[in-house]
Parts: C-alpha cells; sequence; structure tokens
C-alpha cells in the first residue's frame, strides 16, 4: 500500500508540472519544435502546418531565449483534434524556446517550406559552457 501511495504523489507531482500546449485566451497553440546544436550553428525546427508564411515571425525575448509567432490560414477547434469535452479556437502558433549555448541572433536565417520553419542561429565564438 506504501508502495502505492508512492507511486501516486509521484505521478500527481509530474501532472502538476506540465502544462497545457495551447492558450485560449490568446487563441494560439504551441507547435512542435525541436532545438540541436551543432558545432557552429544551433539549429531550431517548427511544425507550422496550415500557416501564413506572411505572418511567421522570429524575435529574440531575452539572451537565451527565443520566440516564434504565426497566423493560421483558417481556425482550427478542439473537436478537429477529436476531443469532445474542450471548447476553443486557435488561430495562432506562438512558442517560446530556450537555447542552450550563447547565438548571434543578428546573423539569424530562417527558411519555411512544406510547413516545416527553420531558424540557423550561429553560435557565439569565445563563449564557455560552465557544467556542474
Amino acid at each position: 500500500m506504501e508502495d502505492l501511495e508512492a507511486l501516486s504523489e509521484e505521478l500527481g507531482e509530474v501532472t502538476m508540472t506540465e502544462r497545457p500546449s495551447w492558450d485560449l485566451k490568446l487563441c494560439c497553440i504551441e507547435p512542435l519544435c525541436n532545438v540541436f546544436v551543432a558545432a557552429n550553428e544551433v539549429v531550431v525546427t517548427a511544425d507550422l502546418p496550415n500557416t501564413d508564411p506572411d505572418t511567421i515571425k522570429v524575435d529574440q525575448v531575452n539572451k537565451g531565449t527565443l520566440e516564434i509567432k504565426a497566423k493560421m490560414k483558417r481556425k482550427i477547434r478542439f473537436h478537429e483534434f477529436g476531443i469532445t469535452h474542450r471548447q476553443g479556437e486557435f488561430q495562432f502558433f506562438r512558442c517560446q524556446i530556450p537555447l542552450p549555448v550563447p547565438v548571434n541572433v543578428k546573423q539569424m536565417t530562417t527558411k519555411f517550406k512544406r510547413g516545416i520553419l527553420e531558424v540557423h542561429l550561429p553560435r557565439k565564438k569565445g563563449q564557455r559552457i560552465k557544467v556542474g
């Protein structure tokens, strides 16, 4: 019984730390993103289906965070995902991505093809990474 209670508490903690991938107030949903750190650059990809390419914005929020915003061509509703117990619709993609190493945002390049955004950020030279 004690093991079951401990497992229940552990699962409760995991559930409480997760956050939804949408914001109904802002009518936005968080896209699937990936961050790849190479020797000379950081590559961020974001899955932005149904997006108007002219509305994509990539900005630096602070020294270590990148923000991607884009407007969808049409609104998406919960029921399109098979979710019937929630109401709401989404018009935008929005995400904030922590960058694991220092980058030079002024030299950023972007490419959008077939619904996938690629952001290439050159790494800053001479920066050391603290371990531990």
